[in-house]
Parts: structure tokens; C-alpha cells; sequence
């Protein structure tokens, strides 16, 4: 395998090149108006019932249907008839469905603070005394029972009790669902943020991507105006072939690494004519890792950084080599050049290159260890992990 050939390097050999990744964030970045255009603002929705609202909804239909009918049950068997068994349960459980249904509605909106916990107790006791006070002024007005009413009077406390205990209830569900709620919203919109700062970060290194190369390309062209005229409009014409495709690519995150090597072939024709038969390349790639997916525009910088390391300060022919296979699950990409450990670090250059392609790297798949640079026996590697999701 190509990682394990070069394994035994990391810790018996100098690193040549130690990229590191900064975690900075764009909170400094200014973006104009055409970069927002490329994102998707999300607008305000009006809320409408959830399933697992509905659900809840319905379980406590069926609480309440439950409550009554055990009511019903209870005062029936202390020998009462239906009729009153049915009345005290029915004003019971609407006058405890109401209490309950206002503590709901108001903890789905107001959450209390770590020590405002007594004044929900308080709440609740009030609409307990409530609920039992109502049962006694208006049960009596359905049934004139004398025996019913006496009994009504002395289980007004064990009533206030059992309702107290049930409001507890339904207020303490509440405030535990309506918190996971919150806390979820929370989190997607805390995820939501960090998309859309991703996604701008990405499109800011992909807009960098594209100066970088063309400052690079226009300076070989100047280089050949004066003595190599036709070169140089040869090179304009694969320039231009090269960055109407790199337009295309902008919208595509992933694309298959045969469509990739076929791209960077453009870019290694336009090296070509400056450099001639002092550049060449070696590229190999099976089949499995022709349809493996990468990040668009991923090799060229790293194939870029190996040109420059190479032959810019040599004038002797120089092997570029460029190999993928499949790991498992990763794609694995092998970039290698030779460089002359005098004089390969660059005088100018904004160090960009492979900078940039860990921090995609980063971005994409959250991950600081896809990324890897030797350098042993004059021969500069670097290679690259894709995972394949």
C-alpha cells in the first residue's frame, strides 16, 4: 500500500514540511454582496403542530378520558348513583384539564430559572385550591344530594391534594419536554450557523484557489512573450480551457478523481509549455479509485507545490508523480517529487498551496489527520486520505 511504504518515516526521518491548521474562525471576513448571493438564507417559517405535538396531545386526551373514568368509579363505589358519579367527574376533570392546559401553555413559553422553582409550587397549589373551591360552589348546583354535598365538603382537602399532585405532574413533563426542545432548537441553530460559516470559508479558499493560479500562469506566460511567442498564445489558450472549466467545478463539491485528473491534466499542458521536456509526469490511478469521490480542484495545488519545489531552482529533468488507490473505506492520493533540500523553500510565495487544501480538508469532514507530507532520500511526499461517505 502506499501509506505503508512511507510509514516508517514519520517518526525515523525530518519532516520536511509541518502544515499546521488553524482553527481561526471568519468572524473578520467580509463578504459582498455577490458571495452572499450563493447561499440559501433561511426564512422565518410560522410554527405548525409536530408530530410528536400531536402526539402529546392525544395522550393527554386519553389521560383525562382515563382520570374521569376512574373518578367515575371511585364516587360510585362509595355508593352514589351514576349520575352524580359522572358530574363529579366530569367538573373534576374539566377544571383540572383547564389548570393543567394553562401550566402547559405558559412553561412552553416561559422556562423558570434554576431558583424560580417554589414560585411554580406556589402556581400550583393556587390552581389545586381552585380546582378543589370550584368542585364544591358548583357541584352542588347539579346535584342537591345531602349526603353527596356532605361528603363533597369533607374530601376537600384529599380532592385539593390529589389535583395538586396531578398539576405537579403534568408541570414537570412540561418543563423537562419543553426544555429537550429548546435545547434541540438550540443546537440546530447553533449547526445552522457553523454550515453556513463552512460553507463561506470553503467559498472563500475556492475564490483564493483560482487568483493564486492565474497569478502563477500569467507569470510563465510572461516569461515565454519574448522568446516563445507561439508558446505563450498556446499557453493563453490552455489557460483559458482550464478556468472555464475551474467555473464550472465552483458549484460541485465532490467530483469522481477520473474528472479530476483529467483537469489537472490541463493545468500539468500549461506547465508543460513553459517548462518543455524538463517536466514530466507519472500518473496512476485503478479503476476503483477512477469513481472515488474528492473535493474539486484538490490536486492541482498540491501537483503545483511539487512543480515549484522541483524545478524552480533546478534545470535538470524532473519526475512528478501522482498515484491513487482505494484503502478500505479512503481514496489514498501519492504526490512525489524530487527537491534539493539547498534550494527547494521559495524566496516569495504566499504559502498557500497546501495550506489551503488541509483546511478544506478540515472543513469537509472535521478531521486534522487527512493530510500528510515526507521528506526522505531527496524525494517530497505528500499524501492525501479521502474518506469515502
Amino acid at each position: 500500500m502506499l501509506i505503508t511504504r512511507y510509514r516508517n518515516y514519520q517518526y525515523n526521518n525530518q519532516q520536511y514540511n509541518n502544515i499546521t491548521t488553524s482553527n481561526t474562525t471568519i468572524s473578520n471576513t467580509t463578504i459582498s454582496n455577490t458571495t452572499i448571493q450563493h447561499y440559501n438564507v433561511p426564512t422565518l417559517q410560522p410554527k405548525v403542530a409536530s408530530p410528536t405535538s400531536s402526539k402529546l396531545y392525544a395522550a393527554s386526551l386519553t389521560c383525562a378520558v382515563i382520570w374521569a373514568g376512574a373518578q367515575t368509579y371511585v364516587i360510585h363505589s362509595f355508593g352514589f348513583n351514576w349520575y352524580i358519579s359522572i358530574a363529579d367527574a366530569s367538573v373534576t376533570t374539566v377544571l383540572l384539564a383547564s389548570a393543567c392546559w394553562l401550566i402547559n401553555n405558559n412553561l412552553r413559553y416561559y422556562q423558570p430559572a434554576t431558583g424560580s422553582y417554589v414560585n411554580i409550587l406556589i402556581w400550583h397549589a393556587a390552581l389545586a385550591i381552585i380546582c378543589a373551591f370550584g368542585c364544591r360552589w358548583i357541584l352542588p348546583l347539579i346535584t342537591s344530594d345531602l349526603a353527596y354535598t356532605r361528603f363533597l365538603i369533607n374530601s376537600i382537602f384529599i380532592r385539593a391534594f390529589i389535583v395538586f399532585l396531578a398539576i405537579g405532574w403534568v408541570g414537570m413533563i412540561s418543563i423537562i419536554y419543553y426544555s429537550l426542545l429548546d435545547q434541540k432548537e438550540n443546537e440546530k441553530r447553533k449547526a445552522e450557523a457553523e454550515k453556513l460559516a463552512r460553507d463561506a470559508e470553503l467559498y472563500n479558499l475556492r475564490q483564493q484557489l483560482q487568483p493564486h493560479f492565474l497569478f502563477n500562469s500569467l507569470n510563465s506566460i510572461n516569461a515565454l512573450i519574448g522568446f516563445k511567442p507561439d508558446e505563450a498564445r498556446r499557453m493563453i489558450h490552455q489557460l483559458s480551457d482550464f478556468l472555464r472549466g475551474t467555473l464550472k467545478k465552483d458549484d460541485q463539491l465532490l467530483v469522481p478523481l477520473a474528472d479530476e485528473l483529467n483537469h489537472l491534466n490541463l493545468y500539468l499542458d500549461i506547465e508543460k509549455v513553459r517548462f518543455g521536456h524538463r517536466l514530466q509526469t507519472e500518473v496512476s490511478c485503478d479503476e476503483r479509485a477512477g469513481v472515488a469521490l474528492l473535493p474539486s480542484m484538490l490536486l492541482q495545488p498540491i501537483v503545483e507545490n511539487a512543480i515549484k519545489f522541483g524545478l524552480y531552482d533546478t534545470t535538470e529533468a524532473v519526475v512528478v508523480s501522482i498515484r491513487a488507490e482505494m484503502d478500505g473505506s479512503f481514496l489514498i492520493l501519492m504526490v512525489q517529487n524530487p527537491y534539493d533540500p539547498q534550494t527547494s523553500r521559495p524566496k516569495q510565495g504566499t504559502g498557500f498551496g497546501l495550506r489551503g487544501v488541509q483546511r478544506r480538508l478540515y472543513l469537509l469532514f472535521a478531521r486534522n489527520d487527512l493530510m500528510e507530507t515526507y521528506a526522505n532520500d531527496n524525494i517530497f511526499t505528500t499524501i492525501i486520505k479521502v474518506p469515502q461517505l
